[in-house]
């Protein structure tokens, strides 16, 4: 059997505008001599092709990872979360009712923590709008909402649109019985929404001012972002610094004993940390001084293996018959290797939201620890160390199916600095050229391809037609590219998306697909 090393280039997609694409400014010329000279086409890496709602849903890294990982297309974060709020299975979970019913029984409050946009990544605005209204009808008296300001999934200074349309439709709601307000917020890159345990600072931060209530106090929210950005020329809203609303000197919305707590962020890389904090008794990350006796709910469980959080508001989608799996029961060795950022999408979100391998003995993953800087000061990120550790596992001769991820394109375009992003484009590329004479020595077959893009849309033009910094994923078709200095393959006619990936490798390695999956691209 001849190896298939597959190359996941974060970030990296075609650009259909030209406005701010860092890929082809970016000097590639293995990726261009790929795509001149081999077998390749362009996967469709958003919306439907990866299970959410609608084409305006740009595709993330996350379900991404699932798709290329199980060769099938499940309902995914938004989509999933929609389809229970409608069907109203999520308000007839019994997570729903001890959330809503301990407000009840000890006249406390009902806490939601989680990202304010509709940017479909991690959450969406609506979700947490219908609970607010569900909280009221089922009798919560007091609601308070912890707020982390986007800037990165939606355009890069909106933070006061979502905070009008969630201060509006709380004040519809309000009245002498009900009373639901912001208590504390911040930028997503600031505090909370830390991944992959790589910056527990993060955490701290947001557990000291959701929870404890410390922190710089404002009146209201609006006054705090506006603030924040006088005093921080050129901010943009996920790097905005952390409030606290309060009046009278005092916060108006500490957790305290008795309350509930919802986590309304979807996705789970970033919600993992925060969960922790709230559901392990034994947690010693950070000093939380405080620990008030809640009932915590995630929006979704984050990590099943690891059963956190304990209690959450709407089942996942239950991925079976992935990629590894079949490989596994085919007997093939596995390698799967990235840096601490996207370590966790080449071996959990890959493996169908599965922290545990298939098999300790033929699967093999290695996590090369990433720079704790931002990305657009080490632009090349660990592209080399990724690199080397790939080709050593290509030489070990021991694998059937190498993967990778190089974070580069999205890492680095999430930071909205072009200069910095073609750097970390051209730095995919060195590692391309280097991976290209060892699988001719080792007579492999190379597979590049991408999750989704980014580094090809860092510009937009606003509502008034004025170019802006983009730092949000696009919705641009990714590179599927196969090389082979051996074996010739020819692409079927059709459209294809990331999920006809995994089908595509078992038909390349002579092992029957699951009925179940898309069909191959050869």
């Amino acid at each position: 059997m001849k190896p298939v090393v597959l190359v996941v280039m974060d970030g990296v997609g075609f650009s259909v505008t030209g406005l701010g694409d860092a890929v082809s400014e970016a000097n590639t010329p293995t990726l261009d001599k790929l795509l001149a000279q081999c077998p390749n086409t362009s996967l469709k890496a958003h919306g439907g092709a990866v299970g959410l709602p609608t084409d305006d849903d740009m595709g993330n890294s996350e379900v991404g990872h699932n798709a290329l990982g199980c060769g099938q297309i499940y309902s995914q974060g938004a989509k999933l979360v929609n389809e229970s709020i409608e069907s109203g299975k999520l308000f007839q979970s019994d997570t729903w009712k001890e959330i809503s019913g301990n407000c009840k029984t000890n006249n406390s409050t009902l806490h939601f923590i989680g990202l304010l946009s509709d940017g479909n990544v991690h959450s969406n605005i609506s979700h947490l709008e219908r609970m607010i209204s569900k909280a009221k009808e089922d009798g919560v008296k007091r609601v308070r909402c912890h707020i982390l300001l986007d800037g990165r999934d939606v355009p890069a200074t909106s933070a006061l649109q979502y905070v009008d349309e969630l201060e509006n439709h709380m004040r519809s709601l309000n009245d002498s019985d009900f009373d639901a307000r912001i208590a504390s917020g911040g930028g997503r890159m600031k505090i909370t929404m830390d991944r992959y345990q790589a910056d527990w600072a993060m955490v701290k931060a947001g557990w000291d001012t959701h929870v404890l209530g410390r922190g710089r106090q404002f009146a209201n929210a609006t006054i705090a972002i506006e603030t924040a950005r006088k005093e921080n020329e050129g901010v943009i809203d996920q790097d905005l610094p952390a409030f606290v609303i309060a009046e009278n000197g005092e916060p108006v919305g500490k957790i305290l004993d008795s309350d509930s707590v919802v986590l309304f962020n979807f996705r789970g890389d970033r919600a993992i940390e925060l969960s922790m904090a709230f559901d392990d008794k034994d947690f010693d990350k950070f000093d939380r001084e405080f620990v008030p006796d809640v009932v915590y709910a995630g929006m979704l469980q984050y990590d099943g293996d690891l059963n956190l959080p304990k209690k959450y508001l709407v089942n996942p989608p239950e991925i079976t018959n992935t990629l590894s799996e079949v490989l596994v029961n085919a007997g093939v060795n596995q390698y799967a290797v990235s840096e601490t950022q996207k370590y966790g999408h080449v071996t959990y979100f890959w493996n169908g939201n599965r922290s545990e391998k298939f098999s300790e003995e033929l699967e093999t993953w290695k996590e090369i620890p990433s720079d704790k800087v931002s990305f657009d000061e080490r632009p090349w990120m660990k592209s080399a160390e990724v690199t080397d550790d790939l080709i050593e596992a290509i030489k070990s001769g021991k694998y059937g199916f190498l993967r990778c991820n190089y974070p580069n394109g999205d890492m680095v375009g999430h930071t909205g600095n072009m200069d910095a992003t073609i750097i970390g484009v051209e730095s995919v590329d060195l590692g391309l050229s280097r991976l290209l004479k060892v699988v001719d020595e080792y007579n492999c077959t190379l597979l590049v391809t991408a999750d989704h893009g980014n580094a090809d849309e860092m510009l937009e033009k606003n509502k008034k037609g004025e170019i802006q910094t983009r730092t949000a994923h696009s919705l641009n078709r990714v590179p599927f590219i196969i090389y082979d200095k051996d074996t010739k393959f020819t692409i079927k006619d059709g459209s294809y998306g990331l999920a006809n990936v995994a089908p595509t490798v078992l038909k390349i390695l002579g092992i029957d697909a699951p009925d179940c999956w898309e069909d191959s691209m050869v």
